[in-house]
C-alpha cells in the first residue's frame, strides 16, 4: 500500500492475514521509540504518535502532522507497519493522550 505524506493513519495490531501481532506490548514499544521524558521525569508519548485500541485490537495512531515535523519518524512508523505486514487505515486518526 502506498501512502501519501502528511496523511494520518492507524496501524492495527493484525497482520494482513488477520493474525494478531506479537509481542502484546508492541504498540507501547513502538510509541516509546518516539517518546521523551518530561520535566516531571515521566515518559511522555509524542503528541503525534500514540498507542490505543481500534475495534478491540491494539493500535498505534499517527497524526499526519508528524511528517511536517519529522519526516524520518513518519516514514519509520509507516515502514514498521509495512515491514511487519500490519493492517493500515489511511486518513483516520484520533490521538487523545493525557499529559
Amino acid at each position: 500500500m502506498r501512502f501519501s505524506s502528511n496523511i494520518p493513519f492507524i496501524i492495527v495490531g493484525l497482520t494482513i492475514d488477520g493474525k494478531r501481532f506479537r509481542p502484546s506490548d508492541w504498540a507501547e514499544r513502538l510509541c516509546g521509540v518516539l517518546s521523551a521524558f518530561g520535566a516531571e521525569k515521566k515518559m511522555k508519548y509524542s503528541r503525534y504518535v500514540g498507542p490505543g485500541h481500534y475495534n478491540g485490537e491494539k493500535a498505534v495512531f499517527v497524526d499526519g502532522q508528524l511528517y511536517e515535523i519529522e519526516p524520518m519518524a513518519y516514514r519509520f512508523v509507516l515502514n514498521f507497519a509495512q515491514d511487519n505486514d500490519l493492517q493500515l487505515i489511511e486518513g483516520a486518526c484520533k490521538i487523545d493522550i493525557k499529559d
